[in-house]
C-alpha cells in the first residue's frame, strides 16, 4: 500500500515507521505515512519538546554548514541526510559559495527517492543510497560521483543520525573511517541525542522508537565527545544544540531541554 502517492517507491513498507519520515513529520513535512505520524505522536507524548528539538537540530545544520563555508570548505558529505526539507545542505552551501558540491547519503527509500527528484537539475549535488556505517561502500560511491576531491578539505556532516547506530556497529570507528579518508583541514559536524539533559524523556523516546525501523541509542557527553578523536573541537565544543554558535548571540531558553549535544571539529 503506497497511499496513492507518486513519490513513494513501490517496494516500501508504509506500515513500518522510519526515523527519517518521523523527523520529516516533526519538521512539518509531507513525506510521511500514517504509521509514521502515529508513532511520531507517541514520540511527542514522551518528549513534548520534540518539534522544537527537530527545529533546533535543523538550525544547527545550517549554522554548521555556513561556518564551514566561511572556513573555505567547498565540498560536503552529508551522511544520513534524511528527507529533503527547507534549508538543504546544497541550498545553504551554494548560496554561500555557488561552486560548492554536495553528496548526500541515506539508506531510506523515500529519502533517496525524494532527494533524486530534488537534485535532478543540479549537477553539483547527488545522493547515494547506502548505509553510512558501511564506510567502504560509501567512500567508494562518493569517489565514483566525481564530485568530491579527497585531496581537498571536506565537510562531513552527521547531524542527528548517530543515535540510530547501535554500539555493536562501533560508531567511534565509523567516524574514524571517514576522518582517515579526508584531508587535513576537513571538518566533522555532529549532533546526537543524549540522556544527560532529560533522562526521563529520553527513556520514553527510546521505548517509542523500538517500534520503528530505527531504534535509538542515546549517548553521554563523554561518548559523543570521543567521536571527535583526531579533530580539534571548534569553540564552544560539544554543547546543547542552541548553544553552538547562536546567531546574533541569541541563545534559546531552556537549552538543557534541547535533548541533543552538537559540535564541530577540524581535522588536525
Amino acid at each position: 500500500m503506497t497511499e496513492g502517492l507518486s513519490w513513494v517507491p513501490s517496494t516500501i513498507d508504509t506500515g513500518l515507521p522510519s526515523a527519517a519520515r518521523i523527523y520529516d513529520y516533526l519538521l512539518g513535512g509531507g513525506h510521511n505515512f500514517a504509521a509514521d505520524r502515529e508513532l511520531a505522536e507517541k514520540f511527542l507524548l514522551a518528549q513534548p519538546n520534540a518539534r522544537t528539538i527537530a527545529r533546533l537540530n535543523r538550525a544547527f545544520l545550517r549554522r554548521a554548514v555556513l561556518h564551514l563555508a566561511d572556513a573555505g570548505v567547498r565540498q560536503f558529505l552529508d551522511l544520513g541526510s534524511g528527507i529533503p526539507t527547507v534549508g538543504n545542505v546544497h541550498e545553504i552551501a551554494q548560496r554561500a559559495a555557488p561552486e560548492s558540491r554536495v553528496v548526500y547519503v541515506d539508506f531510506e527509500d523515500v529519502a533517496v527517492a525524494h532527494s533524486r527528484m530534488l537534485l535532478e537539475d543540479d549537477d553539483q549535488s547527488t545522493v547515494l543510497q547506502e548505509d553510512m556505517t558501511d564506510t567502504d561502500a560509501v567512500l567508494a560511491g562518493v569517489r565514483d560521483t566525481g564530485l568530491i576531491d579527497f585531496a581537498e578539505p571536506i565537510g562531513v556532516l552527521t547531524v542527528g543520525v548517530f543515535h540510530f547506530v547501535p554500539p555493536e556497529r562501533d560508531p567511534v570507528g565509523v567516524v574514524a573511517a571517514y576522518r582517515d579518508a579526508v584531508a587535513p583541514g576537513s571538518y566533522l559536524a555532529l549532533s546526537q541525542f543524549t540522556a544527560d539533559l532529560q533522562p526521563e524523556e529520553m527513556t520514553g523516546v527510546v521505548a517509542v522508537m523500538r517500534r520503528s525501523a530505527n531504534p535509538m541509542f542515546p549517548r553521554t557527553h563523554a561518548e559523543i565527545t570521543a567521536m571527535f578523536d583526531g579533530f580539534d573541537l571548534v569553540e564552544p565544543g560539544v554543547v546543547p544544540l542552541p548553544l553552538w554558535r547562536p546567531e546574533d548571540g541569541a541563545v534559546e531558553e531552556d537549552a538543557d531541554r534541547a535533548g541533543i549535544f552538537a559540535g564541530v571539529g577540524r581535522k588536525k
